[in-house]
Formats: C-alpha cells, structure tokens, sequence
C-alpha cells in the first residue's frame, strides 16, 4: 500500500483547474503513459466511469475508476473498481490561493498481486509525479 501527496501552485483559478481535470476525454492527448480512455455516463451528472489504458512500451494494462466531479468541494475524486489494483483511490483538489490555486492530489493504491506490487509500484509511484506535473504543464498550455 503507497499513499502519496502533492502540491502544486498555479496562477489559474480553482475553477480552471478542476475543468482541466475534469477534462478526462483528453487525457491521452497529455498525461504520460495514458494511451485511450473510455467514459461512461455515472447514475448522476457529476459521476462517470472511466477506463484508462496505459501503456509502457510493448506492455498495456486498463482499469475503470468512479469519477465523481465536487464542484462545490472543488475536488475530483476516482476509485478503482476493477484493474490490477487491490485498491486506488485518488482525490484532486483546487484551493484558492492568492492569485491562484493551491492544487492538492493524493493517491493511495497497491497492487493485488504481490509479484507484480513489487515491480509495479515503483513506476507508478514516479508516475504520479509525472501526471500531476503533466496537468500543471498542460494548465499553462490551455491557459496562458
């Protein structure tokens, strides 16, 4: 099990960034690793299903999260209900600061496999920095 924390500043506001994040359709257009996604409408408007397959060279893996979209909380959180993990769930959120927004993304996960945890986990640990880094890039990008 890793539980991870970032924080980042952007001179975007909160309601910017969590439209960026919540912007899942384009992910595979920026975020490292994330080849396709598939969205499914939730059983309310703020919620969706989402399937993001991942690819690392010649290796693809896929699982579906429960998206639900807070936007008076001003957060994003997603679980994992399938995939090779024995649990994901991974909250964003976007408080105002100064003239921007402290941006907050934790994530707690392990692998179901023990084998695979062990080699996995690594790389999806320096993964996550990669993504939260990609979104901060990518807020410059549709912004500025």
């Amino acid at each position: 099990m890793v539980k991870l924390n970032f924080e980042r500043f952007t001179p975007f506001n909160p309601e910017q960034m969590l439209s960026l994040v919540a912007d899942i359709k384009s992910y595979p257009d920026f975020v490292p690793h994330c080849s396709d996604m598939q969205i499914k409408d939730g059983e309310r408007n703020n919620i969706c299903y989402a399937t993001m397959f991942v690819s690392f060279g010649p290796v693809s893996q896929s699982y579906t999260s429960k998206v639900i979209i807070d936007r008076e909380q001003m957060s994003i959180s997603a679980s994992a209900i399938d995939g090779p993990f024995s649990h994901l769930d991974s909250k964003w959120q976007f408080l105002p600061e100064g003239a921007g927004t402290k941006v907050i993304f934790n994530i707690d996960f392990g692998f179901s496999n023990r084998l695979l945890g062990k080699i996995a986990e690594p790389i999806f640990t320096k993964m996550q920095n990669e993504i939260v880094n990609a979104f901060i890039n990518e807020a410059k990008r549709r912004y500025f």
